[in-house]
């Protein structure tokens, strides 16, 4: 077997084994995401899980890490397109709303999950979840400042943030495909807009 099989394979190994804490951290939180249940679910022993991520820790990091990249390629990078300030900031609203509705995980926002399961802890993975919240709280406040409305930027990003897992409960314990039609409003209503029905 030539090395560079050797290495696709074993990169091939990793992503099943990121993919499969994926959908168990949608629906189980990241401490759902243990070793022997990724090890018994890919048909694999603790080592060979061990193998490509160490630890418990590094596998929930490097989730959390793949969702940010996820998001910031299907919400923040096709909002670029947009004019800076007012449009920009409704397209990422509308873009994190429309991911929302549809992250592509079974159980929906890892990351909105992963802010109420890490709120009180403390931890490398809560750092990583409230890095990656303050990241986007800062990208929203930029394009609310260029925008120049005529409301507070610090109450408006606030409610904006809010919206978010507002929406996130509407749609995965309610079932509620409507929720993201009034997020969208709730938006423009915070930001004086006129509605976009």
């Amino acid at each position: 077997m030539s090395p560079r099989r050797t290495a696709v394979e074993a990169q091939h190994t990793k992503d099943s084994i990121l993919t499969t804490a994926l959908d168990i951290a949608s629906l189980d939180g990241l401490e759902g995401v243990t070793i022997g249940r990724l090890a018994a679910e890919l048909t694999m022993s603790k080592s060979g899980v061990l193998n490509h991520f160490g630890t418990k820790q590094s596998l929930q990091l490097a989730a959390v890490h793949w969702v940010v990249n996820d998001f910031t390629h299907r919400v923040v990078e096709p909002a670029t397109r947009s004019r800076p300030g007012l449009d920009r900031l409704l397209a990422l609203c509308d873009n994190w709303f429309d991911y929302l509705a549809d992250t592509g995980l079974p159980g929906g926002c890892l990351l909105t999950a992963a802010a109420a399961e890490f709120d009180g802890r403390d931890g490398e993975v809560r750092d990583a979840v409230v890095d990656s919240w303050r990241s986007w709280q800062s990208h929203l406040r930029a394009e609310l400042v260029r925008a120049n409305l005529d409301v507070d930027p610090d109450q408006a990003v606030f409610e904006i943030v809010a919206f978010g897992p507002a929406l996130n409960q509407a749609l995965q314990l309610h079932g509620d495909r409507e929720a993201v039609r009034h997020a969208k409003r709730a938006v423009r209503r915070t930001l004086g807009q006129p509605d976009s029905g």
